[in-house]
């Protein structure tokens, strides 16, 4: 009502907040609106056991139909979810909801119809796989122009939707994780190659293990360490067995300290086919790495580092790009002390003050209009 001031609400909604990029991502956020003071609940269909801690002060609501809600239906269990998100928004009341990941938008834009909530809908991986069937291209198409606002992570992100929402989205970063906000690491550097990253075909870490038993034997000294857990473990330690590089291949799962694990390796590797904007490469970015990237469809290594100036970027799945690239940073330091200076420039761009700050400014912008109106 007019004349009251009261804490404004913020809702984050995602599917789960098990450990990966985009779901870190809103935990940081969350824990940045609470501290300025915002009210903040996250939203998740599902729990799972292994996820990242809520910060203190932020409420956690589960959106998922219960078992005997569930029936052989699958456009009625749609509507019951669809109806319990609603009726959330309605309890709640957050003055805004910022979605992200596929139909999780759709449900955003279509359940705050009919209440005060405004939808705020975010692609953070390649648009094209999120959204990979005409069906779900057509309906990204038809309600983003109905949501509050729309966020990208790259300005080549655009190219993919249709002009109503290409000339309504913005393009705002992720902020960088303050565990890696760090003085760069100047000492002789270990003799390690590093990468982090789900054990998942997208990843392609078999062309790290090829292209690096492919290496000369004047780096036969030379680890690679893969951080990260998946469904393709077993094929990697099989694959390094088969290479006969399993004496130098180190696979120590999923790690808390990242940030101390990799800080001195001599070169960071990210062989994705796919990425949207990669968390693990900007982080390798902060900590001042060498690194190697590959160029991913949607723009995302090329709106964080220059080739040539902050790392290298490489074809995804090529091989013997990868073999030259190794071979043009490991045999010569000074280069690679270069490429490791200019690549920690990135902890200024994406400070979390700075980056926070850009999506204060256009939630206060939306909830602005929601006022006024």
């Amino acid at each position: 009502m007019k004349g009251e001031t009261r804490e404004k609400k913020i809702a984050f909604y995602i599917g789960s907040l098990r450990k990966g990029g985009a779901e870190r991502v809103f935990v940081n956020l969350a824990d940045y609106f609470r501290k300025e003071g915002y009210e903040v609940v996250m939203v998740t269909q599902y729990r799972f056991e292994e996820e990242y801690d809520l910060p203190p002060g932020v409420g956690r609501i589960l959106s998922d139909i219960g078992e005997e809600e569930v029936t052989h239906s699958r456009i009625r269990n749609f509507f019951r979810r669809l109806n319990k998100l609603h009726a959330i928004w309605k309890e709640q009341k957050p003055d805004l909801v910022l979605s992200c990941i596929g139909k999780n938008n759709f449900m955003a834009v279509v359940s705050v119809m009919g209440t005060d909530t405004k939808a705020v809908v975010s692609v953070v991986g390649e648009a094209a796989e999120e959204y990979p069937t005409r069906a779900m291209r057509m309906l990204a198409n038809l309600l983003f122009p109905h949501a509050a606002g729309i966020i990208l992570q790259t300005e080549r992100s655009r190219a993919f939707f249709r002009k109503k929402v290409r000339t309504r989205a913005v393009v705002l970063p992720n902020s960088l994780n303050p565990a890696f906000i760090r003085p760069r690491y100047e000492k002789e550097r270990e003799k390690e190659i590093v990468s982090v990253g789900r054990m998942d075909k997208n990843k392609n870490h078999e062309v790290q293990l090829r292209a690096f038993a492919a290496l000369p034997p004047a780096y036969s000294d030379y680890t690679l360490t893969i951080y990260g857990d998946g469904e393709l473990r077993s094929s990697i330690e099989e694959l390094a067995d088969e290479l006969g590089i399993a004496d130098r291949v180190r696979l120590p799962g999923v790690v808390p300290d990242v940030a101390d694990r990799i800080g001195r390796a001599s070169l960071f590797l990210l062989t994705s086919y796919s990425e949207g904007v990669s968390n693990a490469l900007i982080e390798a970015l902060a900590l001042g790495l060498p690194v190697i990237a590959t160029d991913v469809p949607s723009g995302g290594t090329q709106e964080l580092m220059a080739d040539g100036v902050s790392g290298l970027i490489i074809p995804a799945g090529d091989q013997k790009a990868l073999e030259g690239a190794m071979q043009k940073i490991l045999g010569d330091s000074a280069y690679a002390d270069s490429l490791g200076r200019e690549a920690a420039r990135i902890q200024e761009r994406l400070a979390p003050e700075r980056v926070n700050a850009l999506w204060r400014t256009y939630f206060e912008g939306i909830m602005k209009k929601q006022e006024i109106k």
